[in-house]
Order: C-alpha cells, then structure tokens, then sequence
C-alpha cells in the first residue's frame, strides 16, 4: 500500500502542450523549507547539471531574475490563494503581468515560456474551491499578457493532479475519460487552450476534441525517504528508467515522438505537510544544501555520476545537539522528544526510513538535533529541560545523517547588508 500511494505521487502529474522541444527540466519549491539556499546558488546549480527547465510554485522576483541570462527557461507559478482575484477583477491580472511577468521580459532578461495559473486546482480534497474561478483566471492573465505584446511566446497552462480523470475500470490508458462531475469544465478548458496553442494536460484529449496534444509530465519522480519504499536505491531505479524513456524519443504507443518533463523536485523541503506520508519531504534530487543523493545522468543514456554539488554554500558551526547521557531520570524525555518533533522534522526516524537503525539514545539525539539545527544553532535550542548538551563530534550512524544546517538566504542577505552599511560608514568617516 505505501509503495502504491508512492508511485501515484511520483506519476501523479501531466502538462500537455502543442509545441515543445525535447528536454529535462525540474520543479523547485521554496516556499515550504526552513532554510534556503540563494536563488543564484540554485541557478548555478542547475546549470552545472545542463538542466535547462525549471518550474516555480510562485513568481518571486527575487527568486525570478536571478534566471536573468542565465538561459534557463522558466515557468512561473501563481498560487491558488490568488485565483479569485484574478479571476473576478482583470486589473488584478493585468498588474499582476505587469510586475511578475514583463518587467523579467528584456534582451538577456528572463526567458518565460509558460505561466502556471493554479496548482492542481481541481484535486478533490479542495472540494471544488477553485472549480468555477481557475479558467476565467486562466483567461485574463492570457488576455494581459496578449495586451502586453508578448503572447505569441508565453502561453497559459495550470498543472492538473491525475485525479481530474477516471478510467471506469478499464485498466487501459486510452479508455480515460475525465471526471463525471468536472468533464464540461475539463472541455471547456482543453479547448480554450487548445485555441490559443497552450500547454495542458493529461493523455485523454482525444475524448476532449484535440488529439494532436504533445505530452509534458509536470511532476515525475522518486522520494528518497520517511518511508520504507522510499529511498535512494528506488528514486535512482525511478529515474534511470524514467529519464531514458524520455531520452529514447518514443513517447507512448498513443502519443508516440518527443516527450518534455519536469522532474519532481529539485531540493528536500523540511515544512512540506506529512499528511500524504512523510515521504512528501524528501523528493529532492538533492537534499536541502544541495548536496547529490545518488547517480544518475540527465541524458538519460546510461552514464551515472554524481551530479554537481551545489556551490558557495555556507554552513553553520559543526556542533551537535544530542542526548546527555548521564541524565538519570528519563522521565521528561518523551515530551520533550515530542516537541522537537512538532517543529523540526524527524520523518527520517520513521520505520523503515533512514534513521531507522538508531538506538534510543540516537532516535532521542537526533530529533533535538533537528530542532536546534532548525533554530539557527541558538542556545536556547539545545536545553530541553537539561537533557540536551552541544557536541562537536558528527553521531551521523551509516545511513543516517545528522545534519549541519546552512544559513538561509534571507540570513545570509543581513549579514551582507549589515557589513555594507559598516564598510559605508568607515568610507565616510574617513572621507569627513
């Protein structure tokens, strides 16, 4: 059963667009991770690795322009929280072009192909929240960015989860039809896209009225851990598999040719909700630091190595927090183990996972571990009623490791403007 609910994540995601080259791109995330690396680390990264293809949950400006000649193409995100807005006021989507999407859109500025509206807006669990405003958001952020003389080459889309369609039994691809109580939205959708030559999804259009469709898989991938069938020897069987599927240029036997896709994802996310399983926060390529999990080639033609490393990546101090053994009472370890948990993540503790192998002392250690490191290594942090101590001894144990938390950007920006406002008031001392 966990495998089974493991592989309808990994495969749960489809886009279809009209004209797309062949190639690999991946989804980063950044909104739900304690600590994030810069976005000109990220950059780098993806271009040491030749992946050429990201797409964005949102459209942070500072996360967009550091993709400013970079040659990486780009697909904005806008959230769901936006839809309604945007959907009953085109004001709303026209400044919305107008400050995410433009002002990127300058010789050796962004490149943007495709504008994601919405984020699997129609999953049942939303209980049709987002039914009736998705395409008339769809529609005036087309129409704004029509206006703004650039529709010819960024195009709508919104990523759709698999559940928007139903098989009826039939254990057969093409047999898929949408669902009963979203098919007339779902047509109305497909079609509208289709007029205006944009990307959507899944490999059921035929019923829909548009066949020539090429497939891009949104989301592909392998999580790495918090479950026992997640872990670095499946996520690497998933994509050596994957990736020379799309490398071999056949596509499916319906849809056969050129295949796009986005690999799901690029980096751990520690604040991504568990409720799916605790996998959901490690799907990562690369854990949270940017740091390789396992070959693997890109091309998809068999040549594993390690992929490039995130660079200029800067560390906390290497100090531990772990189990002070010469507590005796251990009665006030159960609560406090309890609150590390609920604000650090300890999902590699779980059965099967890769901490799963840890003694008490170790299972104990580890989760105040991943709390102090989740407060910026702060002193405060390593107490737990004094059954805690600070060591500089790594207790990493085989396949577990004790992580050294980076510093985020956003602390690594203050510390770099503090030291600029220093360095301007020494010059002006001097001068005066």
């Amino acid at each position: 059963m966990a495998r089974a609910m493991v592989l309808l994540w990994a495969c749960s995601l489809l886009l279809v667009s009209a004209n797309v080259a062949e190639a690999i791109g991946v989804n980063w995330g950044n909104t739900l991770s304690s600590h994030n690396l810069l976005p000109s680390v990220v950059v780098q990264l993806l271009k040491d690795n030749g992946i050429d293809k990201v797409k964005l949950f949102d459209s942070d400006p500072w996360i967009v322009k550091a993709f400013a000649g970079a040659g990486i193409e780009v697909m904005l995100g806008i959230p769901n929280s936006d839809l309604k807005r945007l959907s009953d006021d085109y004001g709303q989507a026209q400044d919305w072009v107008k400050h995410n999407l433009t002002k990127h859109l300058y010789q050796g500025g962004v490149v943007v192909k495709f504008v994601a509206v919405g984020n699997e807006p129609f999953l049942k669990s939303y209980n049709g929240s987002y039914l009736h405003i998705t395409l008339p958001a769809m529609k005036n952020i087309q129409k704004a960015i029509n206006e703004a003389g650039h529709g010819d080459n960024v195009k709508v889309t919104t990523p759709l989860n698999a559940d928007v369609y139903e098989s009826a039994g039939s254990t057969v691809p093409s047999a898929g039809d949408f669902r009963t109580d979203i098919r007339s939205l779902m047509v109305e959708m497909v079609r509208w896209l289709d007029s205006n030559n944009a990307p959507f999804l899944v490999n059921i259009y035929p019923k829909a009225g548009v066949p020539k469709l090429d497939i891009i898989v949104g989301e592909a991938g392998w999580p790495t851990d918090g479950d026992k069938d997640a872990n670095v020897k499946y996520a690497k069987r998933f994509y050596d598999g994957f990736l020379k599927k799309i490398a071999s240029n056949k596509g499916t036997p319906l849809r056969p040719g050129h295949m796009e896709a986005y690999l799901f994802g690029l980096l751990d996310e520690d604040m991504k909700s568990i409720a799916p399983g605790n996998f959901e926060r490690h799907w990562g390529i690369f854990r949270f630091d940017g740091q390789p999990k396992f070959e693997m080639d890109f091309t998809g033609k068999g040549n594993d190595k390690m992929p490039v490393a995130a660079k200029d990546v800067q560390y906390l101090a290497k100090l531990w927090c772990v189990f002070n053994k010469d507590v005796k009472n251990m009665s006030l370890v159960a609560p406090n183990m309890n609150y590390a948990c609920s604000a650090a993540d300890c999902t590699p503790l779980g059965y099967g996972s890769s901490c799963n192998n840890l003694d008490m002392y170790g299972n104990i250690s580890y989760a105040f571990n991943m709390y102090y490191q989740m407060n910026d290594q702060s002193a405060e942090a390593c107490v737990f009623q004094g059954l805690a101590t600070l060591g500089t001894k790594d207790p990493s144990n085989g396949t577990c490791v004790f992580p050294i938390q980076i510093q985020s950007a956003g602390t690594r920006l203050g510390t770099v403007s503090r030291v600029s406002v220093v360095v301007s008031l020494l010059v002006f001392l001097a001068l005066f």
